[in-house]
């Protein structure tokens, strides 16, 4: 079904979309805006983010969590942990790691599969930024570019959409941070989403949801 069906939109990701649905977030801006272009088709979105998730975790709880509310459209959010845990020194330090390559496309082709199984429809997500300073100059550039190749040949075999979320920051920060600053652009950590940051992802899903803004 297109946006402008009755529909069950469920986004599945990590802390970035478990912040999503509070007022400023994406997910709840994607919401106003759906609601307000389609007022009487009672599309409902649904943030199912937990923080410090990877992809193995969202495989194990993509049916309980996912599946069985028997969703439309599924976008999967993920990768920025995959990544971020294999440096992160409170992760390493209780003996946690992060996600190999073949696990995370293993992993993504595996959701993919079980959320088409059930007629949904998968829009899949390359991971944002650790880091705001120009590309190439934050420390996990080099594996969120692998990563996030990972993630565009998935989308690409599987038949998926891609939203490529990486390429857009990248290009936003290149217009808008001058000062080469690591964080407070579109994160306020580095990682985690600014009000900016929220609303250039809003405005992504909606234009990959083919959603009139009226902008």
């Amino acid at each position: 079904r297109s946006a402008a069906s009755p529909a069950l939109n469920k986004w599945m990701g990590d802390s970035i979309t478990a912040a999503g649905v509070k007022p400023d977030g994406y997910v709840t801006l994607s919401a106003r805006a759906i609601a307000k272009a389609y007022p009487n088709l009672g599309i409902e979105l649904i943030g199912a983010g937990r923080s410090g998730h990877k992809v193995p975790d969202c495989q194990k709880r993509l049916d309980s969590d996912v599946l069985q509310k028997k969703p439309t459209i599924v976008m999967i959010y993920i990768g920025i942990n995959d990544v971020w845990h294999w440096t992160h020194p409170r992760v390493i330090a209780r003996g946690k790691k992060g996600t190999t390559p073949a696990d995370f496309e293993n992993g993504l082709k595996d959701m993919i599969k079980q959320i088409n199984g059930v007629g949904a429809r998968v829009i899949l997500c390359t991971p944002t930024v650790i880091g705001e300073k120009a590309h190439g100059e934050n420390p996990s550039d080099k594996l969120l570019d692998e990563y996030s190749n990972i993630s565009r040949k998935v989308a690409t075999e599987s038949g998926a959409q891609l939203l490529d979320l990486r390429k857009a920051f990248i290009n936003y920060l290149r217009e808008h941070n001058s000062e080469n600053v690591a964080k407070g652009i579109l994160t306020s950590d580095s990682v985690h989403l600014s009000k900016a940051g929220n609303r250039l992802l809003a405005s992504l899903v909606l234009e990959a949801l083919q959603v009139p803004t009226g902008e």
